[in-house]
């Protein structure tokens, strides 16, 4: 959806992040933090990590986690076959603390600090399949080629009453008129008020930590929100993505509810999405290389889009990573089924929002809210770049609906585990360490599922066949 101003909190952002050790430690002296959370994003985008006292973490920074935690699924469990391959003895890897990305825990009960750290070897070398260090090194590839890549993510959530048995579906909350939300609600300000206090923590939190909201808006759902990020460099908005949700998820449990990311909760409604909005710079003159100087569309723009166009579908598990995400891809459901591209079209995958020349830039409209925001950054602008380095063309625009048009994405999981695997393109940019690893985990995922039996199964196939 389009940025539209929805609610507005004036105060200043703390700040985020050190420079050097020293000043972490400054960060942590004047506010009185007692422990520090050591956190790294696995494959899912979870934190995981350890918890200690701030001056043991002072004494010895680094740290040492288990390397099975990169090859973790999304319900605990490992595809044995690919870490006993890769990791026979299960040893330890070292996380090195980045401090620049030092903040607040505004929600813990006792004064604390997080800090997301990096992975590497015990021979010093990063692990090359970390979603972080993945988003790193695909950074470092356009700057060696002189550019800057800047993102913007759009991120659509869904507010819940608290589900205590899974097997039961999710409702909209109760907001303070005492009514749960029935119908849809798309840029309502009323509906947003419902939730005002709990929104207000959210900016409260979000302040604490350094983080800037640039819009929050209600979307078309029951309950469902998106909260627009300002632009700016692709890991340091991956890192506000990844703390954003642990924000957005600990509020609403102080006001007695859920958010959830999930990429299709609720039956009838419309899926949540991230979309990422992603534009070039110039490292040496700033300019932003889809514009010329008369302001028209470069080259580099339209093969921009036709990277997008030609290997959006082989990184497609990177940006809808769940069984649940393809239900979110469906025809006239407000998500894209294919990488069409327009101009201000939003049933495209790729939309060229209206802006000043100085501002062009793609939205990719494909990746779900579920998806990690380190991979899905990073497969979307490897896709542009390979554009670039390639000299792609794109299709023609399309005028109307882009649902009038055949499916041109994977249909589900499985699918684009394979379609990656198979791509030589993002293989050669992502390396083949994470490309198996991150199959592996896609495909132990799916195998999960499949062990369970679904209420359609038992509705339709039970007394029927």
């Amino acid at each position: 959806m389009a940025k539209k101003k929805a609610h507005q909190h004036k105060a200043t952002p703390a700040p985020r992040g050190a420079a050097s050790i020293e000043e972490a430690r400054a960060f942590v002296a004047k506010r009185g933090i007692e422990e520090i959370e050591c956190v790294v994003p696995n494959q899912a985008g979870v934190a995981r990590g350890k918890v200690m006292p701030a001056e043991k973490f002072f004494r010895s920074p680094s740290m040492s986690l288990p390397g099975a935690i990169f090859y973790q699924t999304i319900a605990g469990d490992y595809p044995h076959e690919v870490l006993d391959q890769d990791a026979p003895a299960d040893g330890d890897l070292v996380l090195i603390p980045d401090f620049s990305t030092i903040t607040l825990v505004p929600w813990a009960n006792d004064p604390t600090a997080q800090i997301i750290h990096e992975a590497f070897y015990r021979d010093g070398r990063p692990v090359d399949h970390a979603p972080r260090q993945v988003l790193k090194s695909l950074i470092e590839r356009y700057r060696r080629r002189g550019w800057q890549p800047i993102v913007a993510p759009e991120i659509e959530f869904y507010l819940v009453k608290k589900n205590l048995d899974p097997d039961y579906p999710l409702e909209p909350p109760i907001g303070r008129s005492g009514r749960a939300e029935i119908g849809r609600q798309a840029y309502s300000i009323a509906a947003v008020n419902e939730f005002d206090d709990l929104f207000e923590l959210i900016y409260d939190y979000s302040e604490a930590q350094g983080l800037e909201i640039d819009t929050l808006i209600h979307e078309e759902g029951a309950g469902q929100m998106e909260i627009n990020l300002r632009h700016g460099d692709p890991l340091d908005l991956a890192d506000q993505v990844f703390l954003f949700k642990r924000t957005i998820r600990e509020a609403a449990l102080k006001h007695d509810m859920y958010a959830t990311f999930m990429a299709k909760p609720i039956a009838h409604q419309p899926g949540s999405a991230m979309h990422i909005h992603m534009s070039v710079t110039d490292i040496e003159t700033g300019r932003n290389i889809f514009s010329d100087k008369e302001g028209k569309p470069t080259d580099e723009f339209f093969s921009f889009i036709g990277g997008l166009q030609a290997h959006l579908p082989a990184a497609m598990s990177m940006l809808a990573p769940y069984v649940n995400s393809y239900r979110r891809l469906t025809r006239y459901s407000v998500a894209p089924i294919n990488v069409a591209w327009g101009y201000d079209n939003r049933t495209t995958g790729l939309r060229i929002p209206p802006s000043e020349p100085s501002a062009r830039r793609v939205e990719n409209r494909i990746p779900s809210s579920d998806a990690n925001p380190y991979l899905a950054i990073a497969a979307s602008l490897a896709c542009g770049l390979l554009g670039l380095e390639e000299g792609l063309k794109p299709s023609e625009p399309v005028l109307g609906s882009a649902y009038s048009l055949d499916y041109d994405l994977p249909r589900g999981i499985l699918e684009a585990a394979t379609a990656l695997e198979e791509s030589e393109a993002l293989t050669s940019i992502f390396g083949e360490s994470f490309v198996r690893t991150y199959t592996a985990v896609k495909r132990a995922e799916f195998e999960t599922f499949m062990e369970v039996i679904s209420p359609w199964e038992r509705e339709f196939l039970l007394l029927n066949v």
